[in-house]
């Protein structure tokens, strides 16, 4: 006893020491952060030490009537039986900019289902403006609370110009309860972008353009329907990195349409012998086999139909005919061969862009929508049924950069804050990763080389 008495000061000092590191570090984390995240930590402190009377308040408790080990052991045996004990969920709770992230436990009859029902109580209590509860693993959940709205909260995104460790996922931005919303490129052949003017679609592209321009992996290509040279466009800063433009002429659409379907048809042909593999994804992107990227810009530009009896309008209806034929080739063909499709327009209906080509391609984004029938034309019917997360709740100026898409494994429809990309940074990402530009036909002829086999690289006239 006298040698356990001598360690009590040593264990006492020990303790102060661990707790004073403890309180200091809260104290300079509480200084550094912004405004927001600062409250949340104030908040995260009333959600630990309230979490207790309000899990037993909103039924998140289950009352076990066993006692536990050590009542067994010290049970008399004619002694009152053992009180039943209230079990509560255990909790971990992280603030961040815009409010706290909760993991806890489930229990018997405590589990996702029951937390998502009391989720409003929880909103509430922890003076949130919403509450999701989403299953993290077998017997946990996790719980997210928003303070402030992260749609309404502009954001921007400051490009790193180092190449992305994963190309087969696209980090959109985050959806209304600030988390983390990316997809899977993965044997994707299309996506539309659907939204009214000046809502968002090419900043939420420039970002595309800007993350995965560092890698050697990816080439771009960019029709812009709604300029004539690239230096008149969104596309100016980006140019550098693509290695072909072409503007609103159709002739030079055209051109780059059947240059990227022969690619394609060639691809298909050497795909085997030259990777081992049907489908390019199976092995991933690389700098001798890229993800070849062709951005459509205002679409309906290339697609529209022409009507009239002169030649002139003859030649475009001809024209505008072959490209729709053109790019659905590549929708539809070219997902084993590494070719992905992005198709921006304002409405996607039939006329802007055919319904051939936009209901193959499995990614649908639309930003804010005047009428009900353009949603449908973005997102399909079911957003009828959920009208809260339809885009045409989206035209408050507040808005402007937030898109809806449907998201697999998750019902309904996720809104999205998709961050702004400055011009300056959109610039200087270019500028850096220029020398990384390469046509994919030059590089599939190296390829080629490198194996043996030698196929001619079609000689379409250059639109850059």
């Amino acid at each position: 006893m006298d040698a356990v008495t001598g360690y009590a000061p040593d264990a006492l000092l020990v303790s102060v020491v661990l707790a004073g590191t403890w309180l200091l570090w809260t104290v300079v984390r509480y200084v550094r952060a912004d405004r927001g995240t600062r409250v949340s930590m104030r908040q995260a402190v009333r959600v630990r030490w309230g979490w207790v009377r309000l899990a037993r308040m909103a039924g998140l408790t289950v009352t076990d009537k066993t006692p536990s080990l050590l009542a067994q052991i010290t049970a008399q045996k004619d002694g009152a039986v053992p009180a039943p004990r209230v079990l509560t969920p255990k909790i971990k709770v992280k603030p961040d900019q815009f409010g706290v992230i909760v993991r806890a436990r489930t229990l018997p009859q405590v589990g996702l289902e029951e937390y998502q029902k009391s989720a409003r109580f929880l909103a509430d209590a922890w003076k949130c403006t919403r509450v999701s509860v989403l299953p993290d693993g077998p017997g946990k959940v996790v719980i997210r609370g928003v303070r402030s709205d992260p749609l309404t909260t502009p954001t921007t995104h400051r490009p790193t110009g180092l190449p992305l460790t994963d190309l087969t996922h696209w980090e959109l931005g985050v959806d209304e309860f600030a988390a983390q919303v990316s997809v899977s490129l993965a044997n994707v052949p299309g996506v539309t972008v659907a939204g009214v003017p000046g809502a968002g679609k090419t900043s939420g592209v420039n970002k595309f353009v800007c993350d995965f321009a560092p890698s050697a992996a990816v080439q771009i290509a960019t029709a812009d329907g709604k300029v004539s040279r690239a230096l008149e466009g969104d596309y100016a800063d980006l140019v550098k990195r693509m290695f072909a433009f072409c503007g609103d002429d159709l002739d030079e659409a055209n051109a780059l349409f059947k240059r990227l379907v022969e690619l394609r048809k060639r691809r298909s042909a050497s795909i085997r012998d030259v990777l081992g593999v049907k489908n390019m994804w199976h092995v991933g992107p690389s700098p001798e086999w890229p993800l070849t990227v062709l951005i459509i810009d205002e679409a309906h530009t290339f697609f529209r139909e022409y009507k009239g009896g002169d030649a002139e309008t003859k030649r475009l209806a001809a024209l505008t005919a072959e490209n729709a034929r053109l790019v659905e080739d590549l929708v539809k063909k070219g997902r084993s061969a590494g070719i992905l499709v992005i198709l921006i327009s304002q409405k996607t209906t039939g006329d802007a862009i055919p319904t051939f080509i936009r209901d193959v391609c499995p990614i649908g984004l639309s930003f804010a929508q005047k009428t009900v029938e353009a949603a449908v034309a973005a997102l399909g019917d079911d957003i009828r049924n959920w009208p809260d997360a339809s885009p045409v709740t989206l035209q408050d100026p507040a808005y402007v950069g937030v898109a809806v898409m449907a998201m697999q494994g998750r019902p309904g429809y996720t809104r999205i804050r998709t961050p702004y990309v400055s011009d300056a940074d959109a610039a200087r990402v270019a500028e850096d990763t220029s020398h990384l530009t390469t046509d994919p036909d030059l590089c599939l002829d190296a390829l080629l080389h490198s194996t043996g086999r030698t196929t001619a690289a079609p000689q379409a006239p250059r639109t850059k």
